[in-house]
Formats: C-alpha cells, structure tokens, sequence
C-alpha cells in the first residue's frame, strides 16, 4: 500500500471516528478546563508515514478541544531524528523511498500551523547530529538549542507532555 492510500484509508477512519466523536465526550476530565496545555514530544526515526498519522490524530485533538470549548495551546517538539523527517533537504534514498509521506507531513504541518496556531519546535543538539542547518527545516519550525530544556520549561508552565515514538 502506498504511502498516500494509507493516509487517505486513515483519513476516512478518523472521518468514521469523527462522526461517532460527535456522540462521544470527555466532560470528565475536561471539567473546569478553559485551556488545553500540551506538547507533543516528537521521536519518530525515518518513518514519515507514522508521522503523517500521528499528526493527523493531532489535527483531531485540536478538533476535538476546541469542539468541546477548550482552548488548545499546543507545541510540537522534534528531536532524535524526527528532526530529518521536518527538514526541505533529504538524502536520495529517503526521497526516492518516502517522497509522498514526506509531502504529506509537510502539508500537514502547514495545515497545523496556518490554521490552527500550532508551535513547532526542533531540536539544536539533534540538528547538530546530523548536519542540518536551521535554514533548511520546514516553514515556520522553530530551531531551539535542546528540546530537553523546551519540555522541562514547557512542563513548569502547566503543559502536559505526550510523548510520540
């Protein structure tokens, strides 16, 4: 199966999950909550396709908080080598091999970015590793000295932390 008929048989499973969402809640743990508060600590190693999913379900969530009157404030932190998955220059057998799961988690994260205000971070120290300048990650990715330090102080300023591997 390729990479694009995965996304779009995922895409109609969250469409099927959505409309049953709509019957679905979570007043439970959301009571009292104006402000949904998250990072998304992300370390996918060279899988774009599980990228494009998961971001995706982080489409979803923000759908979903803000379906049920909950702010969301949400951050996105790259690092290990998700951080090559995020980058405008690839190596050959990566483009060859991944091209469009690559152009999809691009397209998503404009998506997330333009349209729903989501900060995205990568990793210096990961960046160093392999070489890449901060010129060449997407549009709109931040470059931060270590995604560490971002969780640490992400986390003292109330943000809860779902890790991605």
């Amino acid at each position: 199966m390729t990479a694009r008929k995965f996304i779009i048989l995922i895409s109609f499973l969250f469409l099927a999950l959505n409309i049953q969402a709509a019957k679905l809640d979570d007043r439970d743990a959301l009571q009292g909550v104006k402000k949904g508060k998250v990072l998304f600590d992300i370390n996918i190693a060279d899988k774009p396709n599980k990228l494009a999913l998961y971001l995706t379900v982080i489409q979803q969530t923000h759908s979903d908080l803000v379906r049920q009157n909950v702010e969301p404030d949400i951050v996105l932190a790259f690092r290990g080598m998700a951080v090559k998955l995020i980058n405008t220059q690839r190596s050959d057998k990566m483009a060859l091999e991944y091209e469009a799961s690559l152009e999809d988690v691009a397209s998503l994260i404009e998506d997330l970015q333009k349209k729903r205000g989501i900060k995205m971070e990568a990793c210096g120290i990961a960046m160093r590793l392999f070489k890449m300048k901060k010129e060449t990650l997407l549009p709109g990715i931040k470059a931060v000295g270590n995604t560490f330090v971002s969780i640490i102080g992400y986390h003292a300023q109330g943000y809860a932390t779902i890790p991605i591997y």
